[in-house]
């Protein structure tokens, strides 16, 4: 019987009781309809980058996205528009793009899972994030057992979240992307990237550089899969960066990093500053939103990298405080109860309420 720890990369999680990794997206649909209907629990897996599993497992169907295809769909002398299938490998996407002078990703280099996930998380970092690129998405509803084609503009794309985060349940098949030709980057929009490439904001370079200067900078935080760094033993960043209200952001100390993201980012917004949900809505429109460091917070309550609770196996990464390392053989439960306890220092000094980004399944924070 295969573990869940052998499927993901913060390797916890029990057996599975069926594990099933269809070839092909017709199987994937096909597979995918099956386990809807037969009432028992299921689990759609991607790379198991972004998700903890609790130590008993899972008591049902696991369905494996291991679907490949990558093709082209459109384009003209400036544009292309690419079809990929949801079992791709996203770097390997990334780094056929440029390879094939493709402009667009350059920036999330690096990052691991699979393509599929994507849009659910609407990845980021570095100043690019997939919707900079998304077209639209065929995904298979839950309710309707029908697979469409829904436009990017439908999933409500926001900071790390997604209609389908938020509540759309389904399967994404496959995902189309609009790229450009060239081979200069999108504008540098991010600051310590162009300090890493020696550049100014607002400048391009080739993509293959910055590919190269993200891998290093991620690589330096253990955020680059390797069997070589016991610090990419994690699920990534694990907590988000918390977007609150421009008044409550003006009350941290004024070393405390933040960037301010004006009115359009409301739905982002985190019930932060109070649990009183109707009263978000209208600090959004009377104030702006601002983001702020999740690492930064955890540090400054007291949180060194490294840190570990007594007994533990699951440590904060010596690399980075935004991710959570299992050292060898940590538990589920340890991950999570060392979440819960950074979530309960930074709120304890800050007020905020850390989200976590994984996805968890069978485990409370």
């Amino acid at each position: 019987m295969r573990q869940l720890s052998e499927l993901t990369t913060m390797r916890v999680g029990g057996p599975v009781r069926q594990l099933l990794e269809p070839a092909d997206a017709d199987q994937l649909v096909e597979a995918t309809r099956d386990a809807w209907n037969s009432n028992e629990p299921w689990l759609i897996l991607g790379g198991g980058s972004n998700l903890v599993v609790t130590d008993d497992g899972f008591d049902g169907t696991v369905i494996r996205v291991v679907t490949q295809g990558v093709e082209r769909v459109a384009g003209d002398e400036g544009t292309v528009t690419l079809r990929v299938q949801a079992g791709e490998s996203w770097d390997g996407l990334v780094a056929g793009a440029i390879e094939q002078g493709l402009v667009g990703l350059e920036a999330l280099s690096g990052i691991p899972g699979r393509v599929g996930a994507a849009p659910i998380q609407n990845i980021g970092a570095y100043g690019q994030e997939l919707s900079d690129s998304l077209v639209a998405i065929d995904f298979l509803d839950v309710l309707t057992g029908e697979v469409t084609r829904v436009p990017a503009q439908e999933l409500k794309l926001g900071y790390r979240t997604s209609a389908i985060k938020q509540g759309r349940h389904g399967l994404v098949v496959a995902v189309e992307l609009r790229l450009s030709q060239g081979e200069l980057s999108e504008p540098i929009a991010y600051s310590q990237l162009a300090s890493a490439l020696g550049v100014q904001l607002g400048d391009r370079v080739p993509t293959a550089e910055v590919r190269s200067a993200v891998l290093r900078l991620r690589s330096s935080k253990g955020m680059v899969l390797s069997p070589e760094d016991p610090d990419s033993v994690s699920s990534g960043s694990f907590f988000t960066n918390p977007i609150v209200g421009a008044r409550f952001a003006s009350e941290l100390p004024a070393d405390a990093p933040r960037w301010p993201l004006g009115l359009e980012q409301a739905d982002a917004v985190l019930p932060l500053e109070t649990f009183d949900a109707d009263a978000v809505p209208r600090r959004a429109v009377s104030e702006g939103q601002v983001k702020l460091s999740a690492a930064w917070l955890i540090e400054q309550a007291g949180i060194s990298r490294g840190f570990s609770l007594p007994g533990s196996h699951a440590a904060i990464s010596s690399k980075h405080t935004l991710a959570l390392v299992n050292t060898g053989g940590a538990t589920a439960e340890q991950v999570a109860e060392l979440a819960r306890y950074v979530q309960n220092r930074v709120f304890n000094q800050f007020g905020v309420l850390l989200q976590p980004e994984p996805v968890l399944v069978g485990v409370q924070l």
